[in-house]
């Protein structure tokens, strides 16, 4: 039941006021076919649009089914238009772009209908009004009775208690203005059917009532009706409704589709901002990629190194920083003298010889092994065992390594072992595998390989394979598949006697005439080579002394065929696209083999002998000197008389030797008596390398230290710092953040373009608010709330998002294929332009936040539009 009270609505036209309805008082019945009838501008569709809940009375009360709206929300009067009211419109209002079957299923969408009964529903609709066979076709494909005919349908697919028709045979023939009113009429056999013409030969051939309005009010009424006589069925409102989101979606995407020139072309524009962030975001990756890989390549090469006993490089060269920064500013026309000197000695006399205690430390990252593993690849620790390294025939006895056969070159004398070059051992861990290091000697051949996790981002094996037992070694060779004729001679490939001759050679001036060799890879693989602890070079004399016997070769001869073979299994190469330094030409044996030299050492007799009794030398028999009692004081006349004489014409170190043979006391001590044999701890390294993952994890390690060094000064204030040299400190600064920064300024400039482009997708939004304005106003009239409209334009903005971050993306994927080929022939770099996928996702979000703000003000201005005005647009 539908009851207007004392109902005014007034206009502003410019300054003056229009009053459309005078104080009108009309009720209608539940089922009746009501016409109102009155010349054009009496009030007739202001009072059907009151009556239906598109505009809003001035005063007065509209009630519906015995409730007043005079406090109705804006939801309330959506679900009254959804579920109570259906509308027919003059010019039938269809949306243009949405088929036949979607305008009808529309109002249903908002009811919340299932897609099943929507369709049964909508179908059934059509077939009323005698259009099934019509549902496919869009509304511009239909003559004008078809379109008022879907326009019924619609009305009636919610199965609404009105049904109010505005004008329904006004754009219609005569013929086809009688079929409409056919069907209006039998609806109205159930149903309230309130039609607003101008014709009153229909109203009388039709309506079983006739209300006239003249100058808004109420003229005559041919059949009144009171609702306090008359019994009526107050129904309630109903649920409220709601668009979803996809059908939001759909109603956007069927717009966007019939104007798709301008939507690719508005999402191409959008997109030119995503493409220059995109390119640089791929040039950014591609960059910190290869950055990282070049990180991690040159960190296993320079890894932070502690030495026992250390010098701390990197404290000497950053004080001579700090000093040039703090140079003075002198006054012109006088020169001034820079203290250098001082600083340098200073710093060097801070930074030398402090040895550092590496088995508390090494329990330290034993004990926060869960944070140095997050940091580091690998932490090396490395032990003074010497690899005692012969040719493979027992037979022949050739040392290989230590290499006393480059005596002559670095100018020792024959058989000095004092300043031996050292072939193998713990240095070669700090350039790695096949690295050079910058303090070492350049002339490593035999090293402790890093782990096997490390080697194999860095390595091929082109021969063979990689060691799996301690007595199983590897030989490396360079890019081009060349090993150094160095690495032949300390392999025993070529005949270290012949160094001698060589350099007398080249003294004399005769120069030295290249040698080129090739060797099949099955000449190098299967190669054999002994290996003896320092402790058996020694055999124990009938004095009780133990005599080195290394120059003895009956003794070596038996020495050798009882120690471990080494043999070569593997040939490897440095990948191509590693960026570590290496001459080619190293041999490498595992770790494994460290530790059987350590524990190998300690089953031979002298090792047992001198840790059973650490107060005697077991070189000379005689007790260690104690280090606090004075020097023991030479008698001479311990010397027998005929060499007494003999003593005027020796040097200082014939003397010492003689005064060793005279003395009481051993001139050694323990601690370079265990070195001398090479027993070592595993709890006591003398070298720890920690390799970092990357400069960031570097900076990481090196807070750990600096955590280490407080915990242990805090502990005892007595206590000397951990001092280490960081080589990449010294070498190269954080390439990551120059990087990063200059990335950084790039997307700030592209994405000014970003920004306008979304801008400008918020002004072709607002243009689609403006030419889908008629559209609102229907939407409105089957219930659509405000939210419901916001959201059919949010949801187009955020297609065209989409579409321009989707396209923005593949643009960019297909730039990078040339500009990956025109970087590699250049720089010889491959896939330096590399978009990673989360930075792609993140771009196309991106794009769909923006153009979803750009177009909140657009969306705003369609939910707020008054339907009355917006269904009046063309």
């Amino acid at each position: 039941m539908l009851q207007l009270k004392s109902i005014t609505k007034d206009y502003k036209a410019g300054t003056t006021n229009v009053q459309a309805l005078r104080g009108v008082n009309l009720a209608f019945r539940d089922n009746e076919f009501a016409a109102i009838l009155g010349p054009s501008g009496c009030g007739k569709t202001t009072m059907l649009n009151i009556l239906g809940g598109l505009d809003r009375y001035t005063s007065g009360d509209l009630i519906i089914n015995g409730k007043s709206t005079k406090s109705f929300t804006d939801r309330e009067w959506d679900t009254y238009r959804n579920r109570k009211v259906g509308f027919v419109f003059q010019n039938y209002n269809l949306i243009t772009h949405q088929t036949v079957l979607s305008n009808v299923e529309l109002a249903m969408t908002l009811s919340g209908v299932g897609k099943t009964e929507r369709r049964r529903r909508a179908m059934e609709a059509l077939s009323k009004v005698g259009l099934s066979d019509q549902a496919k076709k869009k509304p511009n494909q239909m003559s004008g009775g078809q379109m008022q005919r879907v326009a019924i349908a619609r009305a009636l697919v919610n199965n609404p208690d009105i049904l109010m028709a505005d004008e329904p045979t006004g754009a219609l023939d005569s013929e086809t203005s009688v079929q409409i009113m056919d069907i209006l009429r039998e609806i109205a056999s159930d149903r309230l059917v309130i039609m607003v013409t101008h014709n009153g030969d229909l109203a009388d051939r039709y309506a079983n009532r006739t209300v006239r309005l003249l100058d808004g009010q109420v003229l005559s009424d041919t059949r009144p009706f009171d609702p306090e006589t008359e019994l009526s069925d107050n129904k309630p409102l109903g649920r409220k409704t709601s668009m979803g989101f996809f059908t939001a979606l759909s109603l956007s995407l069927n717009n966007l589709m019939t104007k798709k020139a301008r939507t690719f072309l508005t999402a191409f524009a959008g997109s030119i901002g995503i493409i220059g962030i995109a390119l640089i975001l791929s040039l950014s990756n591609g960059m910190q990629s290869y950055i990282d890989k070049v990180q991690e390549d040159t960190l296993s090469s320079y890894p932070l190194q502690i030495q026992e006993q250390t010098t701390d490089l990197s404290a000497l060269f950053g004080s001579m920083s700090d000093m040039r920064q703090e140079s003075q500013t002198h006054e012109d026309g006088k020169v001034y003298s820079l203290d250098v000197m001082s600083s340098m000695v200073n710093g060097m006399t801070a930074s030398i010889g402090q040895k550092n205690d590496l088995g508390a430390f090494r329990e330290y990252l034993e004990a926060h092994k869960t944070e140095i593993d997050e940091l580091a690849n690998n932490v090396s620790y490395s032990y003074n065992v010497q690899m005692n390294i012969f040719k493979g025939n027992p037979d022949e006895v050739v040392q290989l390594n230590p290499a006393y056969y480059m005596a002559p070159i670095v100018g020792m004398a024959p058989g000095d072992k004092s300043g031996t070059v050292s072939m193998g051992g713990t240095e070669s861990q700090l350039g790695g595998m096949g690295g050079m290091s910058m303090m070492s000697s350049g002339m490593e051949v035999w090293y402790e390989m890093l782990p096997q996790k490390m080697l194999d981002s860095q390595y091929d094996v082109i021969a063979g394979k990689w060691p799996s037992n301690y007595d199983e070694i590897i030989i490396h060779v360079n890019e081009r598949n060349e090993i150094t004729d160095y690495t032949l001679y300390a392999l025993g490939l070529k005949d270290t006697s012949s160094l001698k001759t060589l350099i007398s050679d080249v003294m004399t001036g005769k120069g030295m005439e290249a040698e080129s060799l090739v060797y099949e890879y099955d000449d190098l693989i299967g190669l054999t080579y002994k290996l003896l602890p320092n402790a058996a070079l020694y055999e124990k004399t009938s004095a009780g002394i133990w005599q080195d016997r290394s120059t003895n070769s009956d003794y070596m001869r038996g020495a050798l065929n009882n120690a471990l073979t080494l043999t070569v299994v593997g040939i490897v190469r440095q990948k191509a696209d590693s960026d570590m330094a290496a001459a080619g030409g190293f041999v490498g044996y595992t770790p494994e083999l460290t530790k059987y030299m350590m524990d190998k050492t300690g089953e031979y007799d002298i090792v047992k002998s001198q840790l059973s009794d650490e107060s005697s030398d077991v070189f000379s028999g005689k007790p260690f000197a104690d280090p606090d009692a004075p020097p023991e004081a030479f008698d001479i006349s311990q010397v027998p008389e005929e060499y007494q004489a003999m003593l005027a014409g020796m040097t200082d170190e014939q003397i010492a030797a003689l005064m060793e043979q005279y003395s009481t006391t051993s001139d050694a001590n323990i601690e370079n008596n265990l070195l001398k044999l090479g027993i070592v701890s595993e709890t006591r390294p003398n070298s720890i390398s920690i390799y970092p993952k990357d400069f960031e994890a570097k900076d990481g390690i090196v807070e750990l230290i600096d955590r280490y060094n407080t915990e242990r000064t805090d502990a005892d204030p007595d206590a000397q710092p951990l001092r280490y040299t960081d080589f990449i400190g010294l070498l190269m600064s954080s390439v990551s953040n120059i990087i990063n920064a200059i990335s950084y300024l790039l997307i700030g400039f592209v994405s000014i373009s970003l920004v306008v482009s979304s801008i400008m997708i918020g002004i072709i939004t607002f243009v689609s608010v403006l030419e889908r304005t008629k559209e609102i106003g229907v939407l409105k009239s089957i219930g659509a709330s405000k939210g419901d409209i916001a959201t059919v334009f949010n949801a187009e903005s955020l297609t065209v998002g989409l579409a321009a971050g989707l396209i923005g993306i593949g643009i960019t994927l297909l730039i990078n294929i040339p500009a990956n080929a025109i970087i590699e022939m250049l720089t010889d770099i491959p896939n330096v332009s590399k978009l990673p996928v989360v930075g792609g996702v993140l771009l196309v979000v991106l794009s769909c936040a923006l153009t979803f703000i750009a177009g909140l003000i657009p969306s705003r201005v369609a939910a707020n539009k008054d339907p009355v005005v917006a269904l009046r647009t063309e």
